[in-house]
């Protein structure tokens, strides 16, 4: 076995505090009965910041609006459970599967030209959909959306109830799936090839990466994430509108990750759960003005630097293989 095979054997071990975390956070819902709502809107908006995160993080690929993958999603798993069949574990497969085909579309408009030219082509692919829903409303519902929607039982035992508890371990259990395949995936010698290309395009093409083919795996397998992250939502809250394609979606994950830190996995999560809790608790407080305090947190966090101000949580989650 060469170093670097052992390089990403060890990288993909976890660390003996990741178990306890994980299982941490699968309990929570348990432990902290009245707030299983806003952790599972913590785990929907984790694994919408992971999916950018591959793409972004990893590989490079700006985006203003990641939101079409999340929309589509969301969408796709709300005309299913319509129109096809009620059962949430299909529902969100075929989400994935839709916003995958989406990604693997879009993804060769996206990886040409600039990252100016990106910003513009996925914002406006954002746009575009966020219009196809408000017109097409004999299909989607208009500005009204899809409303009044039953899933059946998770695993045909657990009904959705309005503690959300239910509703909260699976998004989490979802999150957790997703998240050690995307370990896997930056862990491996395609990783490794995103990172090279992240780092200088033009040196990891002269080496024989095949960058265009690498973006667009990753494009397509990041669209499918935040597909699942969209099913979620609509499959949890039991509604789907064209609010999941506005532009705030795509801002919300960026501020997200710059919260967290992009390039590493525990990024999304971290700053999913700052961003979440500080927005439950100032718009307690402000609800008028809760926007201005998470932007000059935002502007503290940038003066003082992310790893003072997030110390214990980055350093554990640098410390892992995550």
């Amino acid at each position: 076995m060469s170093a670097f095979e052992s390089s990403l054997m060890r990288s993909r071990r976890m660390r003996p505090w990741e178990p306890v975390a994980w299982l941490l956070a699968l309990a929570s819902p348990f432990l902290f009965p009245t707030h299983a709502l806003i952790v599972n809107e913590i785990a929907i908006v984790a694994l919408f910041a992971l999916s950018l995160d591959l793409v972004l993080g990893y590989a490079g690929i700006v985006s203003l609006g990641h939101a079409a993958f999340f929309g589509l999603g969301a969408y796709t798993a709300a005309l299913f459970c319509k129109h096809v069949m009620p059962d949430p574990h299909l529902g969100l497969l075929v989400a994935m599967a839709a916003s995958a085909v989406l990604g693997l579309a879009a993804s060769f408009t996206v990886l040409r030209g600039s990252d100016l030219t990106r910003l513009m082509v996925t914002l406006g692919l954002a746009l575009l959909l966020l219009e196809l829903a408000n017109k097409l409303d004999w299909l989607t519902g208009g500005v009204d959306g899809i409303q009044g929607l039953v899933f059946s039982p998770v695993l045909g035992q657990w009904a959705f109830e309005l503690t959300g508890r239910v509703a909260s371990c699976y998004s989490l259990v979802v999150l957790l799936i997703l998240f050690l395949v995307a370990r896997r995936i930056v862990h491996s010698p395609f990783g490794a090839t995103l990172m090279a290309i992240r780092d200088n395009r033009l040196r990891a093409m002269a080496v024989g990466v095949p960058v265009h083919a690498r973006l667009v795996a990753v494009y397509t397998v990041a669209a499918a994430m935040a597909g699942a992250a969209g099913a979620l939502f609509t499959q949890t809250s039991g509604f789907a509108s064209i609010d999941v394609f506005e532009f705030h979606r795509s801002a919300d994950v960026m501020l997200v990750l710059v919260i967290g830190g992009a390039g590493w996995l525990y990024g999304g999560i971290a700053g999913a759960i700052v961003f979440k809790l500080l927005q439950d608790l100032i718009s307690q407080v402000t609800p008028q003005y809760w926007t201005f305090w998470i932007g000059l947190f935002l502007v503290v966090l940038v003066l003082v630097g992310r790893e003072r101000l997030l110390r214990p949580w980055t350093w554990f989650g640098r410390g892992g293989s995550a």
